[in-house]
């Protein structure tokens, strides 16, 4: 072997018959800390997992996914009352029948969809041999514009790939094709319009009226709607023709409390997770913190998923109520990255002049000194800076979204005024905010001459 040449660029006989181009390619150097050619500091890729995987578990004994909120278990404690509900508004369909129009209403996590679902898949298994019965689910958070969700609709119901409906069709045209798939089907057609108050919030209620309305104009089918809302009071935005049409049947979800909480999540452990493995104590505290938060029960699931992957990172024997608390920090901090990522443009801006004042000080930063820093960042960003009571009210949402604390102090003969206190890590914050690309300017690194622009407040400050 000729030492001056590394042994990786030989070529291998075995592989090309004396050929070098047949030999494999070298390793790759240049795949960075998680590149293909390997681990950090040189190592063999596998090195990095081999790490941090571990081994075969000793916590799990089925699929952790019957701990997120998509599976749908084939029992749901406490919701029997609510099923036989659904099932008995929607069954006329299984006769051929067109059922009443449904809302259902609830707060997040109290087992709306899951609800639904079950019903659907019942519905689904007495209904297989007619092919004219069609239960269909749409979420509306992904699909919200009357154009997707009646495009997604009609290619729901399409047999043929030249029957469905391109985009590009003009919005008339997609309705008239719609109208033609479900005729083509017949029957009765169930649509579920999961989150449908989103749909209202973006694009109004015209797509709506036109479902809600599209029985006239149909021959050989019929379409029954089945909304599911966390707003209990979305419907006051409706028009009235689309009110009266679509608030047949109404069925209100209450949220869960704690022992009801205990009983879904001992359901779902027995599952999940291999016998005598949680502690006692930790199916009562993730109940607990989710029957605080309204009773949420995705919430108490995902902690307790969260705790068992955090036991099991630690290579740990056993589910321990510390891991239930770790787990609720990680929550809540995901759940401050979605706010934040969502808070409109000026909000975001207000928000990190708070965040980089208090990082700097430490303590309470007066509303004054705020607006004043947030006029600077506009104006370095190109923003017509709004009104001081605007701004007032951006900050009391985000004190009410729990972000920040706002707190009234007296300064003697200055008046009184209200002192902010941030609630949220800023070492977090801050890189979610500059994902804005509106706020990206923000995070850049300073050039030799460039002015520091997260020093707002004396902006000739190195």
């Amino acid at each position: 072997m000729n030492p001056s040449v590394p042994s990786e660029q030989l070529p291998r006989a075995s592989a090309g018959r004396g050929n070098p181009e047949l030999a494999p390619p070298p390793p790759s150097r240049t795949g960075g800390a998680y590149g293909t050619g390997g681990a950090p500091g040189g190592s063999p890729s596998g090195d990095l997992f081999d790490s941090v995987l571990p081994p075969a578990s000793d916590i799990y004994k089925g699929s952790r996914e019957i701990l997120r909120e998509s599976y749908v278990p084939a029992r749901l404690p406490h919701r029997e009352n609510q099923i036989r509900q659904v099932a008995e508004v929607l069954s006329p369909g299984l006769r051929g029948e067109l059922p009443s129009n449904l809302l259902i209403y609830g707060k997040i996590g109290t087992g709306k969809t899951a609800v639904v679902q079950q019903v659907r898949l019942e519905f689904l298994r007495r209904a297989t041999a007619d092919r004219s019965m069609s239960f269909l689910s749409i979420n509306c958070g992904n699909i919200d514009t009357p154009y997707s969700l009646l495009q997604t609709l009609g290619n729901s119901l399409a047999e043929r790939e030249e029957d469905r409906i391109p985009t590009g069709w003009a919005l008339d045209r997609v309705q008239g094709g719609l109208r033609g798939l479900l005729n083509a089907r017949g029957g009765i057609c169930l649509l579920v319009l999961d989150e449908i108050d989103r749909l209202v919030a973006r694009s109004g209620d015209g797509v709506l009226y036109t479902l809600s309305q599209i029985n006239t104009e149909l021959d050989t089918a019929r379409l029954c709607l089945i909304g599911i809302s966390n707003d209990l009071k979305f419907t006051n935005h409706l028009d009235a023709r689309v009110r009266s049409r679509l608030n047949e049947e109404k069925i209100l979800f209450p949220p869960y409390d704690a022992p009801q909480l205990q009983d879904i999540l001992r359901d779902r452990a027995r599952e999940v997770f291999r016998d005598g493995v949680v502690d006692a104590g930790v199916i009562e505290r993730c109940a607990a913190y989710a029957a605080l938060e309204n009773g949420d029960a995705r919430r108490a699931l995902a902690l307790l998923r969260l705790a068992g992957e955090i036991a099991e990172r630690e290579r740990a024997r056993r589910i321990a109520g510390d891991h239930v608390v770790k787990a609720k920090s990680r929550l809540e901090l995901d759940i401050i990255v979605e706010c934040v990522r969502t808070l409109p443009p000026h909000c975001k801006v207000l928000l990190y002049a708070i965040l980089q004042a208090f990082e700097r000080r430490r303590t309470g930063v007066l509303t004054g000194e705020v607006y004043d820093a947030y006029c600077k960042l506009c104006q370095r960003l190109g923003l017509q800076p709004l009104h001081a009571r605007s701004i007032s009210n951006y900050l009391s949402e985000l004190e009410n979204l729990g972000l920040v604390r706002a707190g009234i102090v007296s300064r003697g003969r200055g008046g009184r005024t209200r002192e902010i206190v941030v609630d949220v890590p800023i070492a977090e914050t801050v890189p979610v905010l500059a994902e804005d690309p509106l706020l990206a300017a923000l995070a850049r690194p300073r050039g030799p001459n460039q002015t520091l622009l997260t020093n707002f407040d004396n902006p000739n400050r190195s």
